[in-house]
């Protein structure tokens, strides 16, 4: 995975210099070290040197000099990507988007705000908060995640069930071409049929077609009150069963998340976090909800008429429900302590659920014996995060066996990151080859000269 780099032909350096300015061109190999890995540390490339245009001008500039000589390109938003598809593997030039970080107005009256790429989900969640609103994403890496980049892998997060994922927040964008041609449509009207929507195709397409440079976004009401439960079961059944129940009778619930005793105990160890209870339970579910009142009665009279609940912590107050979430949030940290992890987010039909999680360990384990598998995840729609560590971070035998198994249960490969380098492999599993030869034929409608990631998504013929 850690290919040679190569260098620049020098007119094409000098040309690149001259677009974004000579502190913007990082060519030292020491100071690339921020954007060449992955979050998990399993990915690592080279690159003969790091972009960083300040504007959709010099983005535009970079692409048409880069496909004009025959350099690749690999944009980049905050790195926190765990497929491989941010880092350049191969060499390519790494196109980082994080000076993009301009913030428009936010125009109230439509709920609706237009920001650069490079504005962190962190920074977006304060300017709607600021202007008495909210955005309607959140995901445990808001400090360093990009808009750009979880637009392009269309990124859900922890209150997908309330709101949809980036696609859904979406109502305009604007992106280059890789020949630099510059796309654009802003307006953020919710009603425009006037032909395809160019938009919602990037959002998910992980930086092959185009890279998103500015995005017109849905803001959704804020809900100041707020309360949090964390609730104990002995089994995933009704602890799935209570879940479901849960998101069809809270009609403000925002979040309803997953993990399990062995993932508590590291975390409660490993990072110094007080346990939630004096007992040991197996399965523990989160639960937040979020309205203009006070929405605790009614979070408690939901939970009471609840089947297999045998402990719950409930608090409407912000110090002990950070805690409570610290402890689902610090499962990545804790993990990572590890080694690099192999991770794999995977979504799950709800009728085979909670047969994944039990038979997950022993597909692991047969293939590695010596492998730790860590489940946690969004219990309310499916998709559970496959943590696997004491494997070596280039095999992949118990990634494939994990991916096979998903699929072989109904689910999908990818519920978050996308396919990027590391499941391009195993794309088949959910898209025929019918639908491959369409995104190879929109890949070689808005890249032909393949410069954008090219190593990303699609499989090797």
């Amino acid at each position: 995975m850690d290919q040679p780099s190569g260098s620049l032909p020098a007119d094409v350096l000098d040309r690149l210099l001259d677009i974004v300015g000579t502190q913007h061109v990082l060519t030292d190999h020491e100071l690339h070290r921020g954007y060449i890995q992955d979050w998990t540390g399993r990915y690592v490339g080279r690159t003969p040197a790091v972009i960083r245009p300040g504007d959709t001008a010099e983005v535009a500039a970079v692409l048409a000099t880069c496909t004009a000589a025959g350099v690749r390109v690999t944009p980049q938003g905050g790195n926190t990507g765990l497929v491989g598809g941010g880092v350049p593997l191969h060499g390519e030039v790494l196109l980082s988007l994080r000076r993009l970080n301009a913030v428009g107005n936010v125009d109230v009256a439509a709920q609706q705000v237009t920001v650069g790429a490079g504005v962190t989900l962190s920074a977006l969640h304060e300017v709607a908060r600021a202007a008495g609103l909210a955005f309607g994403v959140d995901l445990g890496a808001r400090a360093s995640a990009t808009v750009g980049g979880m637009a392009a892998t269309n990124a859900g997060g922890l209150h997908l069930l309330r709101y949809g994922g980036m696609r859904e927040q979406v109502l305009g964008y604007e992106a280059v071409l890789s020949d630099g041609r510059v796309i654009s449509h802003l307006d953020g009207l919710l009603k425009d049929n006037t032909g395809y929507d160019l938009g919602r195709l990037l959002c998910g397409s992980e930086g092959t077609l185009a890279v998103i440079t500015a995005l017109r976004l849905r803001l959704v009401p804020r809900l100041d009150h707020k309360v949090v439960a964390l609730l104990a079961f002995e089994t995933i059944e009704s602890a799935l069963t209570a879940a479901a129940t849960l998101r069809r009778d809270l009609g403000d619930v925002e979040a309803i998340e997953l993990f399990f005793h062995d993932g508590l105990d590291l975390v409660t160890t490993t990072l110094g976090v007080p346990r939630p209870f004096a007992a040991d339970h197996r399965v523990l579910v989160l639960v937040e909800c979020a309205a203009r009142r006070d929405p605790t009665d009614e979070l408690a009279e939901a939970v009471g008429t609840l089947d297999g609940v045998v402990d719950a912590a409930v608090s409407s107050e912000p110090g002990p429900m950070a805690a409570l979430w610290r402890l689902r949030e610090g499962h990545t940290e804790a993990i990572n302590t590890l080694g690099p992890p192999h991770k794999l987010d995977v979504t799950l039909p709800a009728a085979n659920l909670a047969a994944f999680v039990h038979s997950v360990r022993g597909v692991i384990a047969a293939v590695d014996p010596a492998a730790r598998t860590w489940l946690f995840g969004h219990a309310a729609d499916g998709n559970i995060h496959v943590n696997i560590t004491g494997v070596a971070p280039d095999d992949e035998r118990t990634d494939e066996a994990v991916l096979r198994h998903v699929a072989a249960l109904g689910g999908s490969i990818s519920a978050e990151h996308g396919i990027g380098t590391a499941k391009r492999a195993m794309l088949h599993l959910n898209r025929s080859d019918a639908e491959i030869a369409v995104f190879r034929a929109l890949k070689g409608a808005l890249d032909p000269a393949h410069t954008l990631n090219p190593e990303v998504l699609l499989p090797v013929r």
